[in-house]
């Protein structure tokens, strides 16, 4: 690994001294790039086409509803990472798994991310050990674009797809920048740095080399519960990415990228000096908070590293480039070592994908697709959990663990002019220690005037199960594990809605709308994770019979009233249900009714200042049952303690608003930004759960500990400042 990286980081300084090499044909002439390096149309352009427009907007050409994030969107903040690109949206909420690791979670449809299929300009990604923390593993100023399609997509790049996709566009090796940087320092002391270079090298060849750096050292405890608001941590993440266009229309695109991630979290304590002491895995002993003479802080240490490489293949059969063959193979290589306490998860995940197709466009009415494609995983765990029960309580296992499904699918497209389009697709697929299931997906788009757009969809997703990854925050507990956790069941899911959009024709541009979306999700199976089934405990089993279903609901506006101003306004509601054993069918907990986002954007003259200012209001959630009990002090008691109030009124959490504002200036070649998030404060109460001590914080050591019930910010206002630096082709 430490080979690789100083390879790459060679290379990406070669290509920074190289920024003024000039472009080549084959006989040695300069030639204009503008021309050759243009998109081409075939089976590797399967992600959604994006324009260059300004901050979020839905796609009118899309078959699917598609909500883009541009470039110029993921601008709009800080956008450190991917997990902070989504502020804008109400589509996609994101929130903190726990209190301890930082490891983020999406929401879309108001299920869990691991139900969204995530993909890398096609190939699926964030799958396993990489899904917890892969969303702070890409970096924002890396993107060109993001786009959320709701619903059941297509067949083409699997089976995961239960909720929607989330496809990232990376900058392309055709970019006409040799040299992007960007540099950003926020006020709770993390750094930010991004690099990217984009050479074209002769006729044929282009390659983008990106390089990223981050990093939190300060020890913050903001709400003196005696934890760490955010863990320390430390990032590198290195990509090389390479294009290959031959004059036969063939491309050929492949890349590698290796991360590597260190965080540490949990209790800040203080030694007889006065000095800072966190968790040391090493030498921690769960029964007593002294171990050696030392103060014995309880906490998470976790150590990721990944290596990343893919393969792309277009290939035209005829000139009319009509009829065309691709292949798409991917290897990535994931190793986690996490320590929570007294508990070690360490586990390695080789994961294989490949898609091998071919396209046929017989008119501009009639297109097919065919082709075969499948997911290989290999698991090698060690996991053994510690808590304590009277005594010191243990259990785990070590082993590998081998997930598969190989499938093939058929898609058929037909368009009808501009007014109607309709895309069919199947799947079979084979899941070892499953067997064969078939997972139809249908997508109609009809317009009966250029001003609405009417879609429909529907389809049939199906996920092995990885309970305790898709779950991390469970390791921030002293809670029992019972059940399941250690099965792989197949789930299986049912999506369907549509949606019907409304091009306004006012404003100072064509792209004012209003939008209406439905979606439901219903399980067959599911993995259900239960906090509330035993108390201290927290127990695993398979949905079987019972029930599972969400309603999503979702309005959008947006118009430019003048030039350069914008106003964009979303809400969504979200009624999930789930049945839960001896319990009966309940709101799903900790997930939110509602969210509502304001965006506006103004801009000067030139685009020389730019104006960003987003607010959004969360909506309550049902808190777990044994949460109903914690007073505002943070005492938990069954009887309510006199003239002490309890936190959650109703079993519910509060409404809560987030206001967000940055203000660009703009140079040549230049962009200075200042701006600030959480402008309001807000922080949930009371993130840790449990027995508090003489001194008032809480005891980790125990089973009634908790630090997963995160439903709010853990960190109050913050504060950045930054700049990004491009260097444009001569």
């Amino acid at each position: 690994m430490k080979k690789y990286i100083l390879f790459l980081l060679a290379v990406l300084c070669a290509a920074i001294q190289s920024v003024d090499a000039q472009v080549v044909d084959k006989h040695g002439h300069v030639v204009d790039t503008s021309a050759i390096y243009g998109e081409r149309s075939d089976s590797l352009d399967a992600a959604v086409f994006v324009s260059r427009q300004a901050g979020n907007y839905l796609s009118k050409g899309k078959e699917i509803r598609t909500e883009v994030i541009s470039a110029a969107g993921l601008c709009k903040m800080a956008c450190c990472n991917l997990a902070e690109s989504f502020e804008n949206s109400a589509s996609v909420t994101v929130g903190f798994s726990d209190a301890v690791t930082g490891a983020r979670q999406i929401r879309l449809l108001g299920l869990s991310g691991t139900y969204t299929q995530m993909l890398d300009e096609t190939r699926p990604v964030m799958r396993g050990l990489s899904a917890p923390f892969g969303l702070s593993y890409v970096p924002g100023q890396w993107l060109e674009s993001i786009q959320i399609a709701k619903g059941a997509s297509s067949v083409i790049n699997g089976v995961e797809c239960m909720t929607g996709q989330i496809n990232m566009e990376h900058r392309k090796p055709t970019d006409e920048k040799p040299l992007f940087l960007n540099a950003a320092v926020m006020s709770d002391s993390k750094v930010d740095f991004n690099i990217a270079s984009s050479l074209q090298m002769g006729y044929k060849w282009s390659t983008v080399l990106l390089g990223h750096v981050s990093g939190n050292f300060a020890s913050h405890d903001m709400n003196g519960d005696g934890f760490l608001d955010d863990p320390k941590m430390l990032q590198f993440n290195l990509s090389n990415r390479w294009l290959y266009m031959g004059d036969n229309g063939v491309q050929v695109r492949f890349g590698v990228r290796a991360l590597q991630d260190s965080r540490l979290g949990g209790q800040v304590l203080k030694d007889a000096e006065g000095n800072d002491v966190l968790y040391d895995k090493d030498n921690f002993i769960l029964s007593t908070f002294e171990a050696n003479g030392k103060v014995n802080a309880w906490g998470s240490d976790i150590f990721n590293r990944s290596i990343n490489g893919y393969l792309k293949v277009g290939v035209p059969l005829n000139e009319a480039n009509s009829q065309n063959i691709a292949l798409v193979a991917d290897y990535n290589y994931q190793d986690m070592d996490s320590y929570f306490g007294a508990t070690k998860y360490l586990a390695g995940q080789h994961s294989t994908f490949f898609n091998l197709l071919y396209q046929n466009e017989i008119n501009e009415s009639h297109k097919f697709t065919v082709g075969l494609n499948g997911t290989y995983d290999i698991y090698n765990e060690d996991f053994l959990r510690q808590i304590w029960e009277i005594g010191v309580k243990d259990y785990g296992w070590n082993g590998r663990t081998d997930l598969a499904n190989a499938g093939v699918f058929g898609e058929y497209t037909f368009k009808a002019g501009e007014k109607f389009s309709s895309i069919v697709g199947v799947r079979g697929d084979w899941f070892y220690n499953h067997g064969f299931k078939v997972s139809p997906r249908v997508t109609l788009k009809y317009m009966p005037v250029d001003e609405i757009v009417i879609r429909a969809n529907g389809g049939r997703g199906l996920r092995y199960s990885t309970p305790l990854v898709d779950n991390i925050g469970v390791f921030s507990t002293g809670k029992d594990f019972l059940g399941a956790y250690d099965q792989h069941i197949l789930e299986d899911a049912w999506t369907f809605g549509g949606n019907l959009t409304y091009y306004m024709p006012f404003g100072a541009s064509s792209n004012t709308y209003l939008s209406f979306d439905y979606f439901r999700t219903q399980f067959a199976q599911q993995m259900v994770v239960d906090y509330e089934h035993t108390p201290q405990a927290i127990f695993f089993y398979a949905l079987n019979d019972n029930r599972s279903y969400t309603d999503n609901f979702q309005l959008d506006f947006s118009v430019d009233p003048i030039e350069r101003f914008n106003i964009t306004a979303t809400f969504r509601y979200t009624n999930a249900m789930i049945e839960l054993d001896g319990k009966g069918l309940v709101e799903k907990p900790m997930t939110s009714r509602f969210k509502g986002v304001l965006n506006l954007q103004y801009a000067t003259s030139l685009n020389k200042w730019i104006f960003d200012f987003t607010a959004s209001l969360n909506g309550s959630c049902r808190v777990y049952n044994f949460m109903e009990y914690i007073n505002e002090d943070g005492t938990t008691t069954q009887n309510p303690k006199t003239g002490v109030a309890r936190l959650y009124k109703n079993g519910r959490t509060p409404v809560y608003p987030m206001l967000y504002a940055q203000v660009t200036r703009r140079f040549k070649g230049w962009d200075v930004y200042l701006g600030a998030e959480n402008l309001t404060n807000f922080r949930q109460e009371q993130v840790l759960i449990g027995q508090k001590d003489e001194n008032g914080l809480v005891n980790p050591r125990i089973k009634s500990f908790d630090a997963s019930c995160i439903w709010g910010p853990l960190m109050g206002i913050k504060a950045h400042v930054g700049f990004r630096f491009t260097l444009w082709k001569k």
